[in-house]
């Protein structure tokens, strides 16, 4: 048997505050960019699937109940205390949150309090960039309070994140942009632009990456199919290779999110570069029955001591269940089997697990607790 028995949920978000239908629900359960087709449902997905195998009991009710009851019951506990059946059921320990995210969510006190578990910030670049250019007047301005606003975050943030892939592409430039470049969009930027308008520039996406790389703190980037609406052809990690190169050995981890379906590609700049990890993500939840042969491929060519747990949910408290048991379902059924054909001993089996499941981020984020064998 693999034990896990503490999980770092090194990227999530917050959970929905408000009760839920069955289309909002449904609309978050599919993490898609609308409603499902006419005649069919979310729930007919693996994530459904899988929240009907591992939710309902913690509600009170059987595995595999129909929707609507499950909803029904949702519905009669409280968006609250359905909120805590499911956060503390799901083993999780600690959560990572990225705050960006424009929806009403639980922010990382609220989501301590509702789990019983620890939480900590981690700030988006580009949301950060926005709320500045809010309050600066000038070029010069924007660009002094960007600087300093970074500084300040890292000071209180356990990592960055950028969602430049998402916006752009992953194929930027690798090197820094010289200052004229970057006065000359941030001018160009700031004269256009209405107030919460988004940052999409790539001089200006280059500039806050590597005043970010600066800083110190951990660098998440967004790549495979994480977020709705992406480009496909613009979100393979391996496009990220340059930027890895261009960063290694300045002393900043850069850890590679939401890889799938290009996790190999993720797991394999992992293996090449030092200071590059790769996240699990929700490539599990989303394969959901099949999440052992997708992890099974992506320890093929990771090293075990460069991946880190999450389950990347948002919204609802059912995607944090659901990403949790499927690593775990997961991870004890690959390495259970390499531990049964006598490929792995048990005590290495037990050690590489706890890695994954929470040391390799307490490690690279530095959460005070480190793992001794990593």
């Amino acid at each position: 048997m693999i034990e896990t028995p503490s999980l770092v949920d090194q990227y999530c978000h917050g959970v929905l505050r408000t009760e839920l239908g069955l289309g909002t629900f449904e609309a978050h359960l599919g993490r898609g960019v609308g409603p499902p087709a006419p005649g069919t449902t979310f729930f007919d997905t693996q994530t459904g699937f899988a929240v009907r195998r591992w939710c309902p009991p913690l509600l009170g009710l059987e595995p595999h109940c129909p929707p609507a009851r499950y909803l029904a019951r949702r519905r009669e506990l409280g968006v609250l205390e359905a909120g805590r059946r499911l956060l503390r059921g799901s083993g999780i320990t600690t959560y990572l949150m990225d705050t960006g995210l424009p929806d009403d969510l639980t922010g990382p006190p609220e989501m301590a309090s509702a789990a019983e578990a620890e939480a900590h910030e981690i700030v988006r670049l580009e949301l950060l960039a926005e709320q500045v250019a809010d309050t600066s007047g000038t070029v010069e301005s924007f660009l002094a309070n960007l600087a300093e606003s970074v500084h300040a975050a890292a000071v209180g943030a356990v990592a960055f994140t950028s969602v430049a892939g998402v916006r752009h592409g992953l194929a930027l430039a690798p090197q820094p942009p010289g200052p004229g470049e970057v006065r000359g969009a941030a001018g160009r930027w700031l004269a256009d632009r209405t107030v919460g308008g988004p940052v999409t520039d790539p001089v200006l996406l280059r500039h806050l990456l590597w005043i970010a790389v600066a800083s110190g703190r951990p660098l998440q980037l967004h790549a495979g199919l994480g977020e709705p609406g992406l480009r496909i052809d613009r979100t393979d990690p391996v496009l990220l290779a340059d930027f890895a190169r261009a960063t290694a050995g300045l002393g900043t981890d850069l850890v590679l999110l939401h890889g799938y379906p290009y996790h190999r590609h993720a797991a394999h700049l992992a293996g090449i570069f030092p200071h590059v990890y790769a996240d699990l993500g929700p490539a599990l939840a989303r394969t959901g029955a099949r999440a052992g042969a997708v992890l099974a491929e992506i320890l093929e060519l990771a090293p075990f001591g460069k991946l880190l747990f999450s389950t990347g949910a948002s919204g609802l408290p059912e995607l944090h269940v659901v990403g949790a048991r499927l690593f775990r379902e997961a991870l004890g059924r690959v390495l259970g089997e390499w531990v049964a054909d006598g490929a792995w001993s048990l005590h290495d089996a037990q050690r590489v697990a706890g890695m994954i499941a929470s040391g390799t981020a307490q490690r690279v984020y530095g959460l005070g607790v480190t793992d001794a064998d990593g």
